[in-house]
């Protein structure tokens, strides 16, 4: 299991001074000094696949627990590329190592939920979407045992139907309206509210994936390849990915990406929120989503956030994958 705040470097739990100051409505990060940083009575959580950096997380007061992956029959914790460079993950698929992805368990949250809970704190927690992953009953079943333990306490299990920096765009805003001093029983409500809202669009330029994970067929993977055929996909209402068209070149499938946020985005172009992109080693073809997504919207809150896609979800797409986050219409097929 991979603690976020609660492991030191040298494993086991932080000292009492961290717990105490937990008691007291603040949190410490042991690798910040002596600084703390005021907090709400909850704690805002996800899983490892909201793909955000540490920095991130860290910076936003969001916790997260780690899903696991497998490079050639290796178990390795999915820590946002601590354990293991991103680079030389996807450099060792490249290379023909397998892989494979297993989610957390009803014991592991048990685990990863409890040090929260003994220092009086509700948790609302983020998992990654039920169309894509079997998480979420996990985390609803460590939610029905540490209720029964810890009766005073609230735990809200929030199916995000989201994925990967999508995820990560979502708990960003909830982490705005926690700061913003929303509770926890209004922030459960609108997360449940308006997570349709969040869009997802990926696109691939790498095919060799697909063809292994049995999403397409060798033939239909070596045409795609010879014809330079870019799938584009979403994340559907349901929370599953779905494929919607084929682009023909990069150039194309960066178009028609940001093409659909055009279409979907919050008040069109005049779109002013936030905008995340995740990317799994094709950094170059991300910058060029970016710079074409800043040049359409000028009403962007910041500049575009770009991510790595980590362990979990690259190892079912491979490198050459990009992927656009924005609030938009609601998902509705």
């Amino acid at each position: 299991m991979c603690y976020t705040e609660f492991i030191g470097q040298n494993g086991g739990f932080v000292p009492l001074l961290f717990r105490r100051a937990l008691s007291r409505g603040t949190q410490i990060y042991p690798d910040a000094g002596e600084s703390e940083r005021t907090m709400a009575n909850y704690i805002l959580s996800c899983c490892s696949t909201a793909d955000l950096s540490a920095e991130h997380f860290r910076s936003r007061d969001i916790h997260y627990a780690c899903f696991h992956y497998y490079l050639n029959d290796k178990a390795y914790p999915d820590d946002l590329g601590q354990t293991m460079p991103l680079d030389h993950f996807y450099a060792a698929m490249v290379n023909g190592a397998s892989t494979r992805t297993s989610q957390i368990n009803a014991d592991e949250f048990v685990e990863y939920f409890t040090p929260f809970l003994e220092q009086g704190l509700d948790i609302l927690h983020l998992c990654l979407s039920s169309g894509i992953s079997g998480v979420v009953n996990s985390a609803n079943l460590a939610r029905q045992e540490l209720q029964e333990k810890y009766p005073d306490r609230k735990i809200y299990i929030v199916d995000s139907l989201s994925a990967s920096s999508g995820t990560g765009l979502f708990v960003d805003k909830l982490a705005d309206l926690r700061d913003a001093g929303m509770s926890i029983d209004a922030l459960y409500q609108w997360a449940m509210d308006n997570r349709l809202m969040l869009h997802h669009w990926f696109f691939s330029s790498d095919l060799t994936f697909f063809v292994k994970g049995g999403r397409i067929t060798k033939a239909a993977g070596w045409f795609g390849t010879a014809l330079k055929i870019c799938p584009l996909l979403n994340v559907d209402y349901m929370g599953r990915l779905i494929p919607r068209q084929k682009c023909r070149g990069k150039k194309r499938a960066i178009e028609e990406i940001v093409k659909k946020m055009e279409q979907h985005a919050q008040d069109g172009l005049n779109y002013s929120g936030k905008c995340y992109i995740s990317q799994s080693a094709c950094l170059e073809d991300a910058k060029a989503v970016a710079a074409l997504v800043e040049a359409r919207f000028p009403k962007l809150d910041g500049k575009v956030v770009i991510n790595n896609i980590g362990t979990t979800i690259g190892s079912h797409t491979g490198p050459g994958t990009v992927a656009l986050f924005f609030w938009g219409d609601e998902r509705k097929d």
